[in-house]
């Protein structure tokens, strides 16, 4: 066995607090919460340092002492982590190029955020003995199941909205995964894939109903600590369906702060969706500290389309700890917002990432950001993936 130094002690379950041991497979805590990962922080304040982090490799397992896996034989890798933190080349605030930056997911392996959650995910069920994973996927999450299955040697499984672009079905057969499409949205994926656990006995990765994706996508706030020489910058500007990634980013700095990297200061967390299906806005606008079930799901970004997320009140938590705010806005302002990351800043991007710029322009008219104000709006996934929705968007242009 070949050590990576993690310093994983147990999982704990976000709702009760109950603990739980790392050695076997788990999904859920019985009541009903996500499981998220614990640390000795105390020793990992020994281990990492500024200096230490800027000697080792750009890709998530820089961080090693703050991930779950503990033999390097299990490290499942396509070289994920390391994007680009990309200035603004058009964005204007009091008629002056303001502050803003783009953090480009796009240019991960299989093309989203998603491989920095499935590599991790993937890597610890390798550990942990499993061969059977499956997920119910808007698309950019089966793909990046399906490649790092394929080199781990697991079996995979997705269950996948029939309207989703036919890029993804291909993507995902092409690296050996069987892909049933169901009709309906993510929800109705995610009902078919729980009867196949029943009787297949596969094992879910499903977001949030096992611990460690987030554990993966929580590395885009390490990275984006570095970047800004860990000065975190006043706003992130999330387009957020399951919310791993906003959750993920949330517990890094709180990680962070607990190893001497940073100080108490947080950005300013902006929950993105659609005007079509937006759960967390609703729910942020009326107080609420989970949201409800989002009936009839309606919009072309598919990564937004999740009616209920299992981290709702995590997502909710963030935003309101953080004096952060959740952000509707639609599809028409998702599909320019598209076409102009592409060309006025040169970013082909998913419709997740239109959602994200039109979120920060309604935030400047609102005076929610300031010129002054440092903002990183995300690019969660590639436009390659969404051929037939960008096809749309061209036409009505």
């Amino acid at each position: 066995m070949t050590k990576t130094n993690s310093l994983a002690t147990n999982l704990y379950c976000a709702k009760c607090q109950q603990c739980y041991f790392l050695d076997k497979p788990i999904n859920l805590c019985p009541c009903g919460g996500p499981l998220l990962v614990d640390y000795d922080y105390e020793k990992a304040s020994k281990f990492i340092n500024r200096e230490v982090l800027a000697k080792r490799e750009q890709t998530i397992w820089k961080y090693k002492e703050l991930l779950p896996v503990f033999d390097s034989d299990n490290i499942v890798s396509l070289g994920e982590g390391g994007t680009s933190l990309l200035p603004s080349k058009s964005l204007v605030i009091d008629n002056k190029i303001c502050n803003s930056y783009f953090k480009d997911e796009s240019t991960n392996p299989t093309g989203s955020f998603k491989a920095r959650g499935m590599a991790m995910a993937v890597s610890k069920a390798k550990e942990l003995g499993i061969k059977k994973l499956i997920a119910p996927t808007a698309g950019n999450a089966g793909t990046a199941l399906a490649a790092y299955c394929s080199i781990a040697k697991i079996e995979s499984y997705i269950t996948m909205p029939s309207d989703s672009d036919l890029v993804f079905q291909l993507d995902a057969r092409a690296h050996g995964a069987i892909v049933e499409l169901v009709d309906g949205s993510i929800k109705e994926s995610g009902e078919r894939a729980a009867e196949i656990i029943k009787s297949d006995g596969y094992f879910s990765v499903a977001t949030l109903k096992e611990p460690y994706r987030i554990e993966g996508k929580k590395t885009m706030g390490y990275e984006l600590a570095e970047q800004f020489n860990y000065d975190l910058p006043e706003v992130i500007i999330y387009p957020t369906g399951g919310g791993t990634g906003l959750i993920g980013m949330w517990k890094a700095f709180d990680e962070m702060e607990k190893i001497g990297l940073i100080g108490s200061r947080r950005p300013r967390m902006v929950s993105v969706q659609s005007v079509g299906c937006a759960p967390i806005v609703k729910a942020f606008e009326n107080g609420k500290e989970s949201a409800e079930p989002w009936e009839n799901p309606q919009t072309e970004a598919l990564g937004l389309r999740v009616p209920s997320a299992v981290g709702d009140f995590l997502i909710l938590r963030a935003i309101r700890e953080s004096k952060g705010t959740a952000v509707a806005v639609t599809e028409d302002e998702i599909c320019q917002c598209t076409l102009e990351l592409a060309s006025r800043e040169g970013i082909f991007s998913s419709p997740e990432g239109g959602a994200a710029l039109a979120a920060f322009k309604k935030l400047v008219k609102t005076k929610f950001i300031k010129s002054s104000d440092r903002v990183v709006i995300f690019i969660t996934g590639s436009g390659y993936k969404y051929m037939s929705t960008l096809q749309k968007y061209l036409k009505q242009k």
